[in-house]
C-alpha cells in the first residue's frame, strides 16, 4: 500500500470514532500496545528522538530498498502516535518517505487531542524518520 492509501485507511478508522475524544485517545493507546516489541538493546540515547517530551526510541533498517522502523515510548499515547507513523512509513522506499505529504493528522483532527508539546514531539518523530530515509537514500546512491 502507498503512503496515501495507508493514511486514508487511518482516517477511515478514526472516522468510526465519530470525534469522541475519550474513545480516540483510548484507540491511540491501543495502537501503541500493538507495536512490535523493541529490543532493550536498541533503547539507547543514540536512538532517542530529540524534541519529544516523552522518551521515544526509533531505529530504522533497510530491506530490499524499503525502510522498516522499530519504535517505542515510555508513555502510552506517544507510543500510539509513533505506531501510526511506523504503520505509514514501514515498507516504503526512502523517496516515498521523503516525498510524503502527511495529511491524516489534519483529517482526524489530531490537534484536538494532543497538546502543543506532543505536537512538537510528533513533528520531531516525522523529522527523524525522514532523516533516516535521507541517510538510506544517500547510502543507496553511493552504492550505485
Amino acid at each position: 500500500m502507498s503512503v496515501n492509501e495507508i493514511q486514508d485507511e487511518i482516517i477511515s478508522e478514526f472516522a468510526l470514532l465519530d470525534g469522541d475524544m475519550e474513545m480516540t485517545v483510548f484507540y491511540i493507546m491501543e495502537l501503541g500496545q500493538k507495536l512490535p516489541e523493541m529490543p532493550e538493546a536498541d533503547k539507547t540515547d543514540d536512538n532517542v528522538v530529540k524534541g519529544c517530551q516523552s522518551k521515544v526510541w526509533l531505529t530504522a533498517k533497510m530491506n530490499d530498498n524499503k525502510l522498516f522502523f522499530t519504535a517505542d515510548s515510555n508513555t502510552a499515547i506517544t507510543k500510539g502516535l509513533v505506531s501510526l507513523l511506523a504503520r505509514i512509513f514501514n515498507g516504503q522506499s526512502p523517496d516515498d518517505i521523503l516525498g510524503a505529504d502527511l495529511y491524516f493528522m489534519k483529517k482526524i483532527n489530531m490537534d484536538r487531542f494532543i497538546g502543543t508539546q506532543r505536537s512538537n514531539g510528533f513533528a520531531a518523530m516525522i523529522k527523524q524518520m525522514k532523516l533516516y530515509a535521507l541517510a538510506f537514500k544517500t547510502k543507496l546512491e553511493v552504492k550505485s
